[in-house]
Formats: structure tokens, sequence, C-alpha cells
């Protein structure tokens, strides 16, 4: 053999060297790709995943689950309202401020109001109707923005329907609502509709006992004797702050209060000129052993109370009070509780 063929013999058996682990190799890759197309899952190939087939048939059928049971179950969602220069289109084709379009929208007016009658703010009459001054005042307002009145008596006082409104549960309150420092850290109230002095009412006795003979004017500007109020309510403020030497003692109502003034319990109760007022006018014959003053230079002023985030509601009300030919006052009142 010559030296040439004898160097080709020797390239062939060392490519054939070179060439078989690579055969091997690629032979054992293509037995893996067999497995993989049969789907078995390897164990040592754990980023390869189960046949590319079967994932979209799944996610198919999860997305047709879904969307049978939001068809089914859910109600569709109202389309996002249209919002130009801050207005909001309602679906009659108005365009109006937020607070106002909500209302109208809902088509109803929600009403915070104790769920305790006060005649004759609102209070059930004897045919069993829902009636009153406020109760007016309310269904007016409704009408005027053309929705129904519904009212949330949830509130078992004065304070707690405040709180109503704060927590969204109500677009108003109308209640006989003093308006005062406490509360219009909560809520905003509109321009007054009623005006009422202070007062008190006094047991004789107990009075006379304190006062020792000095001047009546006297006694009550230096007040250092009991004075009973309604527990959460504008006058339980009120009596600490124009009466900082007496002693507040607070009454879950305002029947508590006077039966603890007639049992001499307490030198005074503190209300508005109203209420006291009306105390006289159910029974005359308790001015043998009661007596009222009325406080000409302290007022109650009544407002309707808005949520702080409504300024265009709270706009709108304070215009339909400025537009009313209807003004309240202490005698109107009266005559109405006659009624």
């Amino acid at each position: 053999m010559s030296n040439n063929t004898r160097h080709l013999t020797g390239m062939h058996i060392a490519l054939r060297r070179l060439a078989l682990p690579a055969l091997l190799a690629f032979a054992g890759l293509c037995a893996s790709s067999g497995v993989g197309a049969a789907g078995e899952r390897p164990v040592a190939q754990g980023v390869i995943a189960a046949p590319a087939t079967a994932a979209p048939v799944v996610a198919v059928a999860a997305s047709a689950t879904s969307t049978a049971a939001t068809t089914s179950d859910v109600p569709a969602a109202p389309p996002a309202p249209v919002i130009t220069n801050g207005l909001v289109r309602v679906p009659d084709g108005r365009l109006l401020a937020p607070d106002i379009a909500r209302i109208v929208t809902r088509g109803e007016l929600v009403v915070a109001m104790l769920k305790v009658d006060t005649p004759p703010f609102f209070f059930f009459d004897d045919s069993g109707q829902w009636t009153g001054l406020e109760v007016g005042l309310a269904q007016s307002l409704a009408k005027e923005l053309g929705v129904k009145l519904r009212f949330n008596r949830d509130a078992g006082t004065f304070n707690a329907v405040v709180d109503l409104l704060a927590s969204g549960q109500a677009d108003l309150a109308i209640s006989k609502l003093s308006r005062t420092l406490a509360r219009t850290q909560t809520i905003a109230f509109s321009d007054s509709y009623l005006t009422l002095n202070h007062s008190l009412i006094l047991n004789r006795v107990k009075f006379a006992q304190l006062s020792h003979g000095r001047p009546l004017p006297e006694v009550i500007r230096n007040f250092n004797g009991s004075i009973g109020v309604i527990a959460k309510s504008s006058f339980a403020d009120y009596a600490r702050t124009n009466f900082p030497h007496a002693k507040v003692q607070e009454f879950p109502t305002w029947n508590d209060v006077l039966a603890a003034l007639h049992k001499g319990e307490i030198v005074s109760a503190y209300r508005d000129e109203f209420e006291v007022k009306r105390v006289l006018k159910a029974d005359p014959t308790v001015s043998l052993v009661l007596r009222t003053v009325t406080l000409k230079d302290l007022e109650d002023t009544l407002g309707i109370g808005v949520a702080v985030t409504d300024p265009t509601l709270l706009a709108y009300v304070n215009q339909f009070l400025a537009q009313r030919t209807e003004k309240l006052d202490i005698q109107k009142v009266l005559q109405a509780l006659e009624r």
C-alpha cells in the first residue's frame, strides 16, 4: 500500500471515530422528540410544556364558562357617564353637575330624618298620613328635581342624622337640625329656613332655692344649677357653651327631661322656644309649677344638611329656599301644631 493510500485510510478512520458520537447524540435527540410528541413529559426536560394544542382549548373553555356566568348572574355595567366641562350628561340629554346628576340618574332623592316623630315638623297624623312642615319641604325639593322621595329614618338621635348624611346614606338631612360648629366640621348646612330663640323651663321651687332672691337675669347669666338636655343634641353643646358653670345632665328624650324637671331632679330644661312654648300649650296648668325664660340674644338656626362633597347641590338647596314664598317663623310653627 502506498503512502498516499495509507494516509487516506487513516483519515477515514478518524472521521468515523468523530462522527459516531455525533450520530449517537443525534439519534438520542430524535428519540426524545418522539416521546414529547406522544404527550409524555420527560422529567429531565421540565421546561417543555404539554402539547401546544392543549393550552388554547383549556383557555377557551374557561373563557366560555366565565362569559356564561357573567351574562346570566351579573347585570351589565352601565355605560360610563359622558363628562363635558365637569358636567355629566344624563339619559334625558341634559348636562348636570355630578352631585345633581347622581340624584337624577338614580331617580330618587334620599333624605335623612330622625326616627322619633316631631310634630309639626315630621309625624304621622291621625289618618296615618306621613306629613309635617319638613316633610313638605322635602317633597317640594324632590318635585323640583323631578325625582321620587325616600326617607331614611334609621337615626335615633339628631347627631345620628348627621352621621347618616356624612356616611353617604342620604343626599340631604332635613330633621329640625340646628346649625352648630361641631356639625359643620362634618357636613355643610344650607341657609337657615327657621330661626328660633333659646329658652329655659324652670322648676319654680328649685329655682327659688337657687336664686336666693337675686334678680332673674343675674341668676340666668351666671347659672350654676342643673340643666337637662336631650343627649347628643345641639342643646347639649349649647348648654356647655352658654352655661359653663352649670351641671349639664343628658337624657334619652325630651319627655325624660320634662319628667326629671317635674320631679325636681333638675332645676331647668333647655331647648328652643318652640318646644318650650309647646309644653305650656299642651297643658297650661304646668305654669303653676314651671316658668319659662326666652333668651332673646341666643338663636337656634335650622338648616338643611348637605354632604361636603356636593357643592352644587348645596347651592341648589339655597336657591330653592330663597325662592320659597312661604317663610317659616315661630308663629307659623305654633299654628301648624294646632292644626
